[in-house]
């Protein structure tokens, strides 16, 4: 009996010293969380080398490279992720911020439709994908994305500020003065400042 428990330690000492790709993974996620960003690269390196094919490693290096703006390698990253799991909706996002950070907006805009095609409640993706349309002056289709993230998610502040502010920006004052208002309602006290401005003078 004490030659079996003997052997049981063993195994058991030997499992935590060596541990596995996906407990490197959840060991690095741990350290990113805790903002040893060093550290969970570490980890994700080793989790990578005992499992090339390890999706979510790719994935969570990808995000932690963003932290030492590291676009480049990130893309590449993401790239790997999606490449083993065509289907990995977060990282067609991640991928698509990249391309935001880059100035590709055509091409963020692309993979945050993605996002949207694989996860229809990603939220996130359909916020940033406004964005990018804003910034390449396709005010309809993004007022389109700010609509769609109000329908799933009526107290968004952000959606109905950004609505607002480029229904403003179109001449539909009325309109967005009316989205600010709401955006100010859920907190957005940033929205009171535009209402000040903008929204206040044209009722005198």
């Amino acid at each position: 009996m004490t030659n079996v428990l003997l052997v049981l330690a063993i195994v058991s000492q030997s499992a935590f010293a060596n541990p596995n790709s996906d407990e490197l993974v959840n060991k690095g996620r741990q350290l990113f969380e805790e903002g040893l960003y060093k550290e969970a690269i570490m980890a994700f390196n080793q989790a990578i080398e005992l499992n090339p094919s390890n999706t979510q490693a790719y994935y969570l290096r990808g995000r932690t490279k963003i932290v030492f703006e590291d676009y480049h390698g990130a893309m590449k990253d993401y790239n790997t992720a999606i490449e083993s799991n065509p289907t990995f909706a977060e990282a067609y996002y991640e991928r698509g911020n990249v391309k935001f950070s880059l100035q590709d907006y055509f091409g963020a805009i692309e993979d945050y439709g993605e996002a949207v095609r694989l996860n229809k409640n990603l939220v996130q993706a359909y916020y940033q994908r406004g964005q990018a349309r804003r910034e390449l002056q396709a005010y309809e289709d993004a007022i389109n994305d700010f609509t769609k993230i109000i329908e799933l998610n009526p107290k968004n502040p952000d959606a109905y500020y950004l609505r607002g502010v480029i229904r403003i920006e179109r001449g539909l004052q009325q309109e967005g003065c009316l989205d600010l208002s709401k955006a100010g309602e859920l907190g957005d006290l940033k929205a009171y400042e535009i209402i000040r401005q903008v929204c206040n003078k044209s009722l005198k």
